[in-house]
């Protein structure tokens, strides 16, 4: 498994994942396999995907086909993409789109977290998607980040800080997560419009 968080906190995003894939019962860490970022950049976007070690080669396979990479600028872009991309996963990637046999939707089979300059959000695999205020965490971990964020939020200096707390608590305590850890900050588009502070004289 892994774990995944976002954080908003100032004028900033962050983005973050642990490193460790397993096969089984084996660890395949950072030290054995040299692609282990969970992290991909698509467009002005971060993705960090959670489950299957196939879900982020398919959504970097997907969006490069692609002409055009659509908006993920909102919680109904976002949606839309997800939607459009649903199709193409069960006709090219040959996806079994069954999770519980009473979901009202067919699943997607793939939990992402996203963050560019609008902000943070989550597309759960039945393509709901959630936009996020301060911080948010999915993977085998995110109880364990999830707490440890919440501890941090307030006297953190930075969404990274936060970021970096959530995951190594999550690396320390769940089995399915391990360092190292990968965070990517960017600046918030909102922010940019805020005026500047005054300096002190």
């Amino acid at each position: 498994m892994s774990t995944a968080v976002v954080v908003r906190k100032g004028a900033y995003a962050a983005i973050g994942a642990d490193t460790l894939y397993k096969l089984g019962y084996t660890k395949e860490s950072a030290e054995t396999v040299r692609s282990c970022s969970k992290i991909l950049k698509i467009g002005d976007s971060f993705f960090a995907c959670v489950g299957d070690a196939s879900g982020g080669l398919v959504f970097q396979s997907y969006f490069s086909r692609l002409r055009r990479i659509p908006p993920l600028d909102s919680v109904q872009a976002i949606f839309e993409a997800a939607r459009k991309m649903h199709k193409s996963l069960k006709e090219d990637y040959y996806l079994r789109p069954v999770e519980e046999k009473d979901d009202p939707f067919e699943s997607s089979q793939i939990e992402c977290l996203i963050a560019n300059a609008s902000g943070i959000f989550g597309l759960y695999s039945l393509r709901s998607v959630q936009e996020y205020s301060k911080f948010y965490a999915f993977g085998s971990g995110y109880r364990v980040a999830l707490g440890a964020m919440h501890a941090a939020y307030a006297a953190a200096s930075s969404a990274e800080e936060v970021a970096r707390a959530g995951l190594e608590a999550a690396a320390e305590f769940d089995d399915g997560t391990g360092l190292p850890i990968e965070v990517h900050t960017l600046r918030l588009r909102d922010a940019a419009r805020r005026p500047a502070r005054e300096k002190r004289r």
